[in-house]
């Protein structure tokens, strides 16, 4: 590599420093709950299995293209596509690839941080034991006062992004790497202590028939459209958010047993952040379920689960509140960790630019708090305003995950497989098996692009069918509330 090609942020700590970032940045709110539901609505295990053929076929050899391209470029996704394109000999405009990833993320982020901040609302709903025996029109009440609150929800928000951008200002070393060091055991702790208790619970053999039993005769194509789209979006892919973190990846660490130097390889990495993330959704699944399940709730609620039906259920159960409390504090670190990798691609642009770290994490998190305004006032007084039949949030959200990050996944891997120089691919990937590289190479030129230009189709063509809402990307904002009166539904974009 270039010596201008090295890292100008800083590098991960460790290999496992930069799995618990990326993985971090891939498990968001959605995931949380909508793999396990997409799972058990569309033939359990047979579901399971394609989804995990298509994270091998799609998801992994795109994650590894854009890890790659971010580590070897060293910078902000966009200046990092400006030195591979200048190294491949090929136009700058190239650079348009790492700021269509980038100002997607920006703007998920505006939408990300509202809705992350209701989980936020839940916590101190949960530990102040206000919901402790409600009913469902008390717990109804609840959400929907939310809703109308707009200074609440605004407060919220405020909070939220707060959090992210003081992360985000302290740097590489100082502000990302101690909050993924903190937040991700602290997350897989709280799930591991709450799937301890769903699985003293008799919902719990209920949950694993839902999640698990193999039914063919309800998977259908549509089920594997969703399972490779689903492959494609939950590993946070076209967003900016894994080229920022590749950038800071270490290209050697020390080996503990010989204390020799070893190389970090981007394969295995990658497949160890797309297992944690499946196993993450699954966790998940068998932590919801079961208390869904024991109360005689309908699974199939969808966006409502988080909100509605789950306060519902832990406000019936014997130490409810304080169960309730330790899963909003769960979303909200598997928010926070999302957030905080939205918002680096752009604020590493401005740092390249000459800008001081906090300055950029001050405008850059004010742009999208400003814009994120839209987001709010779209649950209530903007809520009949709509253009093309969304409202604002609707717009923004349709855009970004419909449009922008299939784009970007898709021009990831044509210039990955097509543009980039291959001796540059292959010293960058330092595969051992040249059997493997070929098999990355042929899926990130062929099989890949054509899955994504499927997934493409699927979502940003087939916008007011009944699959659609389906096809969404795993971040909150399309797994939350579309329409602003009364209670969430799945949206139809």
């Amino acid at each position: 590599m270039n010596q201008q090609n090295k890292p100008i942020h800083g590098v991960w700590a460790s290999r496992w420093v930069f799995i618990l970032a990326a993985t971090g940045s891939a498990i968001g709110l959605g995931n949380i709950w909508k793999f396990p539901y997409m799972a058990g609505e569309n033939g359990g295990a047979a579901f399971v299995l394609v989804y995990l053929v298509c994270i091998a076929l799609i998801g992994v050899p795109i994650m590894m293209a854009e890890v790659m391209l971010g580590r070897r470029g060293g910078m902000s996704p966009i200046n990092s596509m400006g030195r591979l394109a200048r190294d491949a000999g090929v136009s700058q405009r190239w650079k348009a690839v790492g700021g269509l990833g980038a100002v997607a993320g920006f703007f998920l982020l505006s939408l990300y941080t509202v809705i992350a901040g209701w989980a936020l609302f839940y916590i101190w709903e949960m530990a102040s034991g206000a919901l402790r025996g409600a009913g469902a029109e008390e717990v109804t009440a609840v959400y929907e006062g939310l809703q109308a609150n707009v200074w609440l929800v605004l407060g919220c928000h405020t909070v939220f992004m707060a959090m992210t951008m003081f992360v985000v200002a302290r740097g590489v070393n100082k502000g990302l790497e101690v909050a993924v060091r903190i937040l991700m055991p602290l997350l897989f702790l709280l799930l591991l202590g709450l799937l301890g208790y769903s699985f003293t619970s008799e919902g719990f053999m209920p949950a694993v028939h839902f999640l698990f039993a193999f039914d063919a005769s309800a998977f259908t194509v549509k089920a594997a459209l969703l399972a490779m789209g689903h492959a494609f979006f939950t590993l946070s892919l076209g967003l900016g958010a894994i080229m920022a973190y590749g950038a800071y990846m270490p290209r050697e660490v020390t080996d503990r047993k010989t204390g020799k130097r070893k190389p970090v390889s981007i394969a295995s990495t990658v497949f160890t952040i797309a297992a944690l993330d499946t196993l993450v959704a699954l966790v998940a699944g068998l932590v919801i379920f079961p208390v869904v399940f024991a109360n005689a709730l309908e699974p199939g609620e969808g966006p409502r689960l988080l909100f509605v039906t789950l306060p519902l259920a832990f406000a019936s159960i014997p130490f409810g509140m304080m169960l309730g409390t330790v899963f909003f504090v769960l979303l909200t670190c598997a928010a926070w960790t999302s957030s905080i990798s939205l918002g680096e691609p752009l604020v590493a642009w401005l740092v390249e630019k000459g800008w001081n770290r906090i300055k950029a994490a001050v405008v850059i998190g004010g742009s999208a708090w400003l814009l994120g305004i839209g987001t709010v006032l779209s649950f209530n007084y903007w809520s009949e305003v709509t253009f093309l039949g969304r409202t604002f949030f609707g717009n923004l959200e349709f855009l970004t995950i419909n449009i922008m990050l299939p784009l970007g996944g898709l021009l990831i891997a044509i210039f990955a497989g097509w543009v980039m120089k291959e001796t540059h691919a292959r010293k960058e990937l330092a595969m051992q098996s040249f059997g493997l590289y070929m098999v990355w190479r042929a899926m990130v030129r062929v099989f890949a692009p054509l899955a994504v230009i499927a997934i493409f189709i699927f979502v940003a063509l087939v916008p007011d069918g009944d699959d659609a809402d389906e096809a969404e990307a795993d971040v909150p904002v399309v797994e939350t509330v579309v329409e602003p009166t009364g209670l969430p539904e799945t949206t139809d974009e």
